[in-house]
Order: C-alpha cells, then structure tokens, then sequence
C-alpha cells in the first residue's frame, strides 16, 4: 500500500518537516493559535499538537518500548476522525481549547521528536518505516491546512492582518492561451505496487479508462476571466447552477469568490501578505466546485475529469492552484481500505466528494505528484481552489 523510498533518509526528512510545521506557526502571535472562526477551520495549535500525536499514538507507543505517553488526555483532545482508536473531541469544539496552553504544545511536540529520533536509531521493520513515512506525509498534508486555516482566521479579522509580506500566493502565468488536445484511446490511470516513492492507497490500483478525444487548457481561469462572469450577473443566473449550488448559493448569500471585497468601485483581495488591489492576472482561487461548475458552463466548456487531468498533465504547468475535476471520489478499481486505524485515512470519505487534482502555492515541498488524489465537499472554498477548463471534441 505504502512504499518507502529506499533513497529517502527518514531521520532527516522526519526533522524537516517538524521543523516547517513550527516554522508556518512562528508568524503567528499567541492570540491565533486558539482561533477558531467556523467549524471546517482547525486552531493553528491543534494542528501542531494532531500531527504530534498521529506520531506518538501509531508509532511511539507500539514501538519504542521505554515509552512514557506525554499526557494521557492528549489522545482525546488531539485524535481527528480515529474511531478505532477511541474517542475523541468534537471537531467544532477545538476552538474552545484554551488549554492546554501553546507553550505545552510546544513542549509535547519537543517531547515526541526527540523520542521519536531516539526510534530512529535503531533498525526498524518496513511495515514502522511505512507508518513513519504516512506520519511524515500526515503532517505535510496538515501544513497546507495551516496555512489555509491560518489564512481563513486572519482574512475573518476586520484589520485584514498581514501573515507574513513575503508570502507569494498569486504567481503570474506569463505564457500565452493554448489548447490541448489529447486523442482518444485507453490510458493507464494510477499507480501500481511496483512503482517508486511515496503514495497513498487511493491512488493505488493502476488500471486502463478509455477516454474519448479532449481538449484542455494550458492556463487557468485567471480573476479577470472570472471578473467577467461575476458582471455578467452570472451568480444570478439559474441555469448555470446544480439544484444544491443554486440552494446554497441562496443560503449563504455567495455572490464572489471567497476574499474578495468591493470597496469605492475596486476589487480587492486578502492574502496572507495583507489586503491587496485584485491582481487580475493571477489565476483565481478560493472558489468552489459549484462555483467552478456553473463558470464553465456560462462559458459554454466544462471541467476535466481527473483522468483526463491525469492524462495530459505533462503539457501543462501545474502547482499553484488544487484544480477541480467533474471526477466523484471513488475507489479504483480492486481498492481495499488498509487493516486497523490507518485504514481511516481516506476510504471512509469515499461518498459526496469531488476530486481536485495538482497542488497549491501552499502545498509542502516534494508533497504533490501526478497521481495525488485530494478531495473536498463541493462547496468547500478555503483552500487554493483553481479552474483549468475542458472541452469535448
């Protein structure tokens, strides 16, 4: 299910990315890591401490034989979604944690990485250098959600407070429109138990879909593309819209994508280096699956699926913007969920979900590949959401 690199030095891949959790969270004062502003966003200091304990509960505790458990009510504070491991605080509560203090957390996750690099000394089985490597690739996904939880806290904050000015979230794609066009034909879609590097099980299970001929765009939708549609009175078009779109789009009073503010006539657009004039080349983000649906069909396209995102991938640049697919989270085919808690990880969200596919400027280093499977509500829209469009031949 999970293959270990044998090129890869866990010891100093396991530091690294210790060290840039704490690193996102050094921009922070006190007073945000406890935020809590709606109940999908998780308090920079739950992240610090969940992805500690994801260390000390699959590997600490069944390997390291000396052991000592940090504090035994940090399972039930910091377990995420681990039934089979024991209960666990509600997720929409984490907000209200204002203990255990930072400093505590800090001290949990200085307690778990010298234990867990006394571990690593020693010679271990693959099946715990697996589960190693799954805590490493755990805490890299927990990076991307700091900073976008980070990003959802302060962009709630009416003084729109800078993160940190050098944060780079709106790369320009300086190159001209293209389409793509892949023939028709069958294609190999996932992985296999024999390729190299890290994967997780849902990518697992390489298999041949035919795929009628396509085009695909080079570029994503930039804000000036989607500008046009919001003018457009494109939120106000019905037609556009899925049944549950059109419903929550009443709900919610969505009329713009997230962070984006009017003020005198102008657009603007909070970021985690402050609030900003709109960039209208920068490609769009933080939009939803059914805002990212009803754009393409007000532009007469549509949205890849993930296997033909997967299929032409090589022609395009990707990495700044997680990209929608028309694609339904599903299992491949022969998929079995892995035995135990790990086995948790994402067979059981295999229903209402859409796949997005790529990276983002928030994703960690060496965390994102062709194959990489992510997956969201349709509604969802605090992560680097992008639009690249589609059409059929």
């Amino acid at each position: 299910m999970y293959i270990i690199d044998n090129e890869v030095n866990l010891k100093s891949q396991f530091i690294k990315t210790r060290v840039l959790s704490e690193v996102i969270c050094s921009y922070l004062e006190t007073e945000d890591f406890v935020v809590q502003p709606i109940d999908f966003v998780s308090p920079p200091k739950w992240h610090l401490a969940h992805t500690t304990w994801f260390f000390e509960q699959f590997v600490l505790k069944e390997e390291l034989k000396t052991y000592q458990v940090f504090d035994e009510q940090f399972a039930f504070l910091f377990n995420s979604y681990y039934e089979t491991v024991g209960n666990h605080w509600l997720r929409t509560n984490r907000g209200n944690l204002s203990r255990p203090s930072v400093a505590k957390i800090m001290k949990y996750r200085e307690y778990i990485t010298k234990k867990m690099l006394e571990l690593l000394e020693n010679t271990l089985s693959d099946e715990v250098k697996k589960v190693i490597e799954i805590g490493i690739n755990h805490e890299q996904q927990h990076q991307e959600l700091l900073l976008t939880d980070i990003k959802y806290i302060l962009g709630k904050n009416p003084l729109f407070p800078v993160y940190n000015k050098n944060f780079v979230e709106n790369p320009i794609q300086d190159y001209a429109q293209e389409w793509i066009t892949i023939p028709e034909g069958l294609y190999n879609i996932g992985l296999d138990k024999n390729s190299s590097g890290f994967r997780y099980d849902n990518e697992m299970g390489k298999h041949q879909v035919f795929i009628p001929s396509f085009q695909i765009s080079n570029k994503l939708v930039t804000n000036e593309d989607y500008l046009a549609f919001i003018e457009d009175q494109g939120y106000a078009q019905v037609a556009l819209w899925h049944s549950d779109a059109w419903a929550w789009l009443q709900q919610e009073n969505i009329d713009k994508p997230l962070y984006w503010h009017k003020k005198d006539n102008k657009w603007y657009q909070y970021t985690l280096s402050g609030l900003e004039e709109l960039n209208k080349e920068a490609p769009l983000s933080h939009i939803s699956y059914y805002e990212a649906f009803a754009f393409a069909q007000w532009k007469g396209m549509r949205l890849p699926t993930e296997f033909e995102w997967e299929i032409a991938q090589d022609k395009f640049k990707w990495g700044s913007r997680w990209e929608f697919t028309e694609s339904a989270y599903l299992p491949y085919p022969n998929y079995k969920k892995p035995e135990g808690a790990i086995g948790e990880y994402n067979g059981k969200f295999m229903v209402n979900q859409k796949v997005m596919r790529g990276a983002s400027v928030a994703t960690s280093p060496k965390h994102s590949r062709a194959t990489y499977r992510n997956f969201f509500q349709p509604f969802m829209r605090w992560q680097y959401f992008g639009i690249r469009l589609a059409n059929s031949i």
